[in-house]
């Protein structure tokens, strides 16, 4: 039984991730370019676009796996606020990583009670 701070954590990852999604593309392709007209980096989304449906259906593997794959947009987004020159990029950067800290922890929020119970389960599988 999904609770209701399980449902509105999933509903809150799912706004967090879409909103990553669209942030790596408006980042890369209008708002501020590494290259005039935009340039590959903005592909960066693409990892992002796979787990989407999953994410969106409750499928916790891939939830879990999305949780792991995350730290490399916050990792991004470290090393852009510090070495974008300009102040728009680094400010997108510094959103990059709170979006990903922010998907990172609604996932948690949402996952934890389902790891609780599984291990209960397999503990009272393994004394019986």
């Amino acid at each position: 039984m999904i609770s209701s701070r399980q449902k509105q954590a999933h509903l809150l990852a799912c706004c967090s991730l879409i909103t990553l999604i669209l942030l790596c593309i408006s980042w890369e392709m209008w708002i501020a370019p590494l290259h005039a007209g935009g340039s590959w980096i903005a592909l960066k989304f693409l990892p992002l676009l796979f787990p989407l449906r999953g994410v969106l259906v409750k499928n916790n593997y891939t939830m879990q796996w999305t949780s792991m794959l995350i730290w490399l947009y916050f990792t991004e987004g470290v090393v852009r606020a510090y070495s974008d020159t300009g102040t728009l990029s680094a400010r997108l950067a510094w959103l990059e990583i709170a979006l990903s800290l922010s998907y990172f922890l609604w996932i948690m929020i949402y996952l934890r009670p389902l790891k609780q119970a599984a291990k209960a389960r397999k503990k009272q599988y393994v004394e019986n």
